[in-house]
């Protein structure tokens, strides 16, 4: 008879996915993840050939929370990409590590920061759209004028150097929206 698992795939990547976004995604090391399982590390490498194939399977799961928190945020704003810098700031605010992991290194494991912020589900192709249907002749390159503002002060949430409030930020993605729109 077969020794039953004890420590299974899904416990893996629950511990791993947990840990990157409690302390980083620099943190989940075999044996640190394995301490934290309460296990050895034998169980780990007994699911996954290496931790790229491991931090491969998670970090997939932390594009599905992004672009879970993306859908589940309330859309308010008339204007396109408001909405959009909207919920990736508050994503940075809340989810730290997350946006961290996702947005500030190149270790997505070959996906890209366009491709994790369209999502599944056209986020960003939606918005270029929107703006196109309100008139923007240059959708594309309203678009990465207004994503450098958003990455930005994203980036400054998560460095304590961002304190505007929801309807200041709104007022200056709405701001900045318009002066680009007509370009």
């Amino acid at each position: 008879m077969a020794r039953k698992e004890t420590v299974t795939k899904q416990m893996i990547l629950d511990a791993a996915f947990e840990m990157a976004g409690t302390n980083g995604y620099r943190e989940v090391t075999a044996r640190k993840l394995a301490s934290h399982i309460g296990c050895s590390t034998q169980p780990i490498f007994r699911v996954f050939t290496n931790m790229e194939e491991l931090q491969g399977e998670y970090t997939d799961r932390v594009v599905s929370f992004f672009e879970q928190f993306y859908q589940q945020y309330p859309r308010k704003y008339a204007e396109p990409f408001v909405d959009l810098g909207m919920a990736y700031i508050a994503f940075a605010a809340r989810e730290s590590h997350y946006f961290e992991m996702l947005f500030l290194t190149g270790e997505r494991m070959g996906k890209s920061l366009y491709d994790i912020l369209n999502g599944t589900s056209g986020n960003v192709v939606r918005e270029i759209r929107k703006a196109q249907e309100a008139g923007c002749k240059n959708a594309e390159d309203l678009f990465m004028r207004m994503w450098i503002f958003i990455h930005g002060a994203a980036c400054m949430t998560i460095t304590g150097d961002y304190d505007l409030t929801d309807e200041a930020t709104a007022k200056l993605l709405i701001d900045t929206y318009h002066s680009y729109a007509g370009m």
